[in-house]
């Protein structure tokens, strides 16, 4: 049953894949295959594979392993043996038909959130097995659409939303004469060579969520910082190339990313609440360009709003009441260790924080990071199927609030939250910090 009813969820009509098999041959398959393996997995995967003892530890790790009552399909070592071990077995003499499922498999059913490396006993990190699953998938044109959309998005404009030039400007005006409603002094101030801070954002701010935008002017001008925004593109942290394994179009948007900032001379970059950005431009964007650390300093929404309330530069005017609990977001807690400056940050601004249950660098993805969320519509259900055990962890918690210091953790709780009837809004810290935060000056 369980397997008959993997087939139906898997059964999705997407152009993507279906437009990419029809132009594939096994000839060209075995072809594109064998020089991803041979020019860029190398030493790495090999060490992986031939490492991995099959003993099935990573199981319990994967919240769609375990939301779908433990088929061994949704296992990591499972998505493996489904994909990337059956191309090495066959020497990358596959059909297009199992390049299709490969696909899926590894886009959609595989959030690459590298919490199973965290039990494997010999630390094989299945992540990076699944990204050159979905490497390959690239080179053989076969991803899906929504997601390609916005990989083409990327090279068209360097920002995941198609925002233009003056559409960018116009927002940050817009939000400049919002905020100086309420603070007549503030500014944001566009394109200001040697400021200390250059802050950036993704591309779903300036288009869907303008209001944290407002907040962060907000924070930058009560705690004084010297800061900027550029007016060119560059201005979006966010990469979904990565994710689809476009790994030239991330390497541009990388290079603009970093370029921006040198061209202002700024000290550093501050940037928002996103985890996939974090990831993009601190361990694989930047390695991919061949920096071992990104060429100017990059700091995390979390840790800025950890040193601006640690050094009293953020005074709280009062605590927020209703009871929160906190997500931990893979790519700034599993990847970056950022989970005790998010506990301090979460501490000084509410009254009544509870932990979810494992939690740190083992609490369960969100199920909509790792490029999943971005697959579109027609693998919502998948997310949700994928992840009953977050809804029963937000749930035990008894909490009022969800925080999630990322925007897909935020979008893809939200989706969790609505299908499972939680009744728990889900916010940024930014929206608590804003909300409680001290404001001299305003009106």
């Amino acid at each position: 049953m369980a397997e008959a009813a993997k087939e139906v969820e898997r059964k999705i009509e997407d152009m993507g894949l279906e437009k990419g098999i029809a132009k594939l041959t096994t000839d060209k398959i075995e072809k594109v295959i064998n020089q991803v393996l041979e020019g860029e997995a190398g030493a790495r995967l090999k060490v992986y594979v031939d490492t991995c003892v099959h003993c099935g530890l990573c199981s319990d790790a994967c919240h769609y392993y375990l939301s779908h009552d433990k088929d061994p399909h949704y296992a990591p070592v499972g998505k493996v043996k489904q994909t990337m071990w059956e191309i090495l077995k066959k020497k990358g003499r596959v059909s297009p038909e199992f390049i299709a499922k490969a696909s899926v498999i590894a886009s959609t059913e595989c959030n690459v959130c590298r919490r199973c490396v965290h039990y494997c006993p010999m630390g094989i990190d299945i992540g990076y097995i699944i990204t050159m699953v979905r490497r390959i998938c690239h080179m053989l044109g076969v991803t899906p659409l929504y997601i390609q959309d916005t990989a083409h998005s990327h090279a068209a404009t360097m920002n995941q939303m198609w925002v233009k030039e003056d559409e960018w400007i116009d927002s940050l005006q817009w939000q400049e004469e919002e905020a100086q409603s309420e603070i007549p002094t503030l500014r944001i101030p566009l394109e200001k060579e040697g400021a200390d801070v250059m802050y950036s954002v993704i591309g779903p701010e300036p288009k869907f969520q303008a209001q944290l935008i407002y907040q962060a002017a907000v924070i930058m001008n009560v705690a004084g910082v010297d800061w900027t925004m550029p007016a060119t593109p560059g201005w979006d942290n966010s990469d979904m190339a990565m994710y689809t394994g476009d790994n030239e179009i991330m390497g541009r948007v990388k290079r603009e990313h970093f370029d921006t900032a040198r061209r202002l001379g700024v000290k550093k970059i501050v940037m928002g609440e996103c985890g996939h950005a974090f990831r993009s431009v601190y361990d694989v964007g930047n390695r991919w360009l061949g920096w071992k650390m990104p060429p100017i300093p990059i700091v995390h929404a979390i840790q800025f709003y950890y040193e601006l309330l640690r050094d009293g530069k953020i005074k709280i005017a009062r605590k927020y009441e209703e009871p929160v609990t906190l997500h931990d977001p893979c790519n700034v807690v599993r990847g970056r260790g950022l989970h005790e400056m998010a506990r301090y940050v979460v501490n000084a601004m509410c009254e009544n924080f509870t932990e979810m249950h494992p939690n740190r660098e083992y609490n369960y993805c969100c199920c909509a990071g790792g490029g999943v969320i971005n697959c579109g519509p027609p693998y919502k259900m998948t997310r949700m199927l994928g992840n009953r055990v977050k809804a029963e962890q937000i749930a035990s918690t008894g909490a009022k609030v969800v925080i999630a210091p990322c925007h897909n953790c935020h979008s893809g709780l939200e989706d969790i939250v609505h299908h499972y009837e939680l009744g728990t809004p889900v916010k940024f810290i930014s929206d608590i910090l804003y909300e409680i935060m001290e404001k001299p000056g305003a009106v």
